[in-house]
């Protein structure tokens, strides 16, 4: 599992041993104030199943723990990440709402063009496609008949 980090003077190739990991470095990168670097630190503080309970639990000590993470930024870590966390019972995997979903990126489009997020839902239960795109045209396509 690998992310690619592309920047003006360089590439840069991140590798994770699981897919959780990577997501969960995804999760973060998504911090503002977070960069590769930092990400990184956060994951090598631990197992992703214990930083995710951490975030669940809001516990800001567990990442000012880590190198280079102030009060600061450990609080922006837990309130930007803590509702995209689902905490899963012991021995289940992990469920890690990626910002990536189609039916989640059609759904706040849809949000987005004035639909509340109960039509916006019944709207999508209906619709094909691979894209949020065409989620998104099926959709008002289906809210037309």
């Amino acid at each position: 599992h690998a992310h690619l980090v592309v920047r003006d003077d360089q590439l840069a190739l991140y590798g994770f041993a699981t897919e959780e990991e990577r997501d969960l470095f995804l999760m973060l990168l998504g911090v503002q104030a977070v960069g590769p670097k930092v990400a990184l630190a956060v994951l090598s503080g631990g197992p992703p199943r214990e930083l995710l309970a951490a975030l669940a639990a809001g516990d800001a000590a567990r990442f000012q723990a880590v190198p280079g993470i102030g009060k600061r930024t450990a609080e922006r870590i837990i309130v930007e990440l803590r509702e995209k966390v689902a905490e899963a019972p012991e021995g289940t995997a992990i469920r890690v709402s990626r910002g990536d979903d189609p039916r989640l990126l059609a759904r706040d489009g849809l949000v987005g063009l004035g639909f509340s997020l109960p039509e916006a839902d019944e709207l999508l239960d209906g619709a094909e496609g691979a894209t949020a795109e065409d989620l998104i045209a099926h959709a008002l396509k289906a809210s037309r008949s």
